[in-house]
């Protein structure tokens, strides 16, 4: 005996039953289980955040209207880390947050033990987004003729495959403008790039055109550069050329292009000691520019790279939140652009197998 959704209708004095599927079941076939049912599809997207940058995972989170996957990281007395998933991921598309920032190592193993627990909590899938993969900083050679397979590159290799046999099935990265570092991967890599962020930020400066220049800090970012110039108002490039003659013998450098009396833009991928771009910037006041600014993707900001990016040089250092930035190294000339809007729309578009 049970209650039907809806009357018994008779044909020919013949009752006919309603045909019953998953939505519609009398009553005493339906469990508690299935009264408590969640929303399928907001159910098989997971977003899980590691230690190394919670700040920025959250952003993504309120962004794609999700709330972070509950997750228990910790470290015992030795150093080891300890991962335990809190929820179910069983059938879901899960994406790990953690960028390898300072202490990278560190970091890294976290990733790929969140992974392997993914892995034999049977996820769906495992999205590793990496918004900054340090093993790659070496690969920033790639765009010059000078680049050959060095012991980095094996690094990287490495780490790669590192993460593939943990279990990821895709990996998310972000970069400035190439995404050649992450072709160490055997397994698809979506690159996000940061220059919308940054090009639209430039743009609400609202500095006249006629007065811009794009400089690449060295010969091997010029594709960089010369790629930001162009979609910023195709500006002028400039590009400064330091050489050593020898060993234990000061460098030389060189600027190519013209600078004097315009808005300088360099732009660069990363900045570690900050050594590389702070001399660019000396020489190019030096040769006349009005206002220099410094843009960049990762802000590694090892020392002293404070005292060099606040001593003046600069008008202006934008970064992006890729990797998180102490609070003891903020200075006045130091502006952090959000990247997690472009990881939260490109999660939501891997998810839905969108372009």
């Amino acid at each position: 005996k049970c209650e039907l959704p809806q009357p018994v209708n008779y044909e020919n004095g013949i009752p006919t039953i309603p045909v019953l599927n998953e939505r519609i079941l009398p009553k005493f076939v339906e469990s508690n289980r299935m009264d408590k049912a969640v929303n399928r599809n907001g159910a098989k997207l997971k977003l899980f955040s590691g230690t190394a940058n919670p700040a920025l995972s959250q952003e993504i989170a309120w962004y794609m209207g999700l709330e972070l996957g509950k997750v228990n990281i910790k470290r015992f007395a030795d150093g080891e880390i300890y991962v335990q998933l809190q929820e179910s991921v069983r059938g879901c598309d899960v994406y790990l947050v953690q960028p390898t920032c300072p202490p990278a190592n560190e970091n890294l193993m976290e990733l790929l033990i969140m992974i392997d627990a993914c892995r034999r909590a049977s996820a769906k899938n495992i999205t590793a987004v990496i918004p900054y993969f340090g093993y790659a900083r070496a690969d920033r050679k790639a765009s010059s003729i000078y680049f050959t397979q060095g012991r980095e590159s094996i690094a990287a290799k490495l780490v790669a495959n590192l993460i593939t046999e943990a279990g990821a099935d895709r990996v998310l990265a972000c970069d400035l403008h190439s995404g050649q570092s992450m072709g160490y991967f055997d397994i698809p890599v979506d690159h996000v790039y940061c220059q919308p962020v940054v090009l639209d930020y430039l743009a609400s400066k609202k500095i006249c055109s006629g007065d811009l220049v794009v400089v690449s800090p060295d010969v091997g970012g010029v594709a960089r550069a010369r790629s930001f110039a162009k979609k910023l108002s195709d500006a002028p490039l400039a590009i400064v050329d330091k050489r050593r003659h020898a060993h234990n013998v000061a460098e030389v450098m060189n600027l190519i292009g013209d600078v004097k009396g315009k808005v300088a833009v360099m732009v660069d991928d990363m900045i570690d000691t900050a050594g590389t771009i702070a001399k660019g910037a000396a020489l190019l006041h030096q040769e006349g520019a009005r206002e220099v600014y410094a843009c960049c993707t990762h802000a590694v900001f090892s020392p002293p790279a404070i005292e060099r990016l606040s001593g003046g040089v600069f008008q202006e250092v934008i970064i992006t939140n890729t990797l998180p930035v102490a609070e003891k190294n903020y200075f006045p000339q130091l502006t952090v652009l959000s990247v997690a809007n472009l990881l939260g729309e490109t999660i939501w578009r891997v998810h839905d197998d969108c372009s």
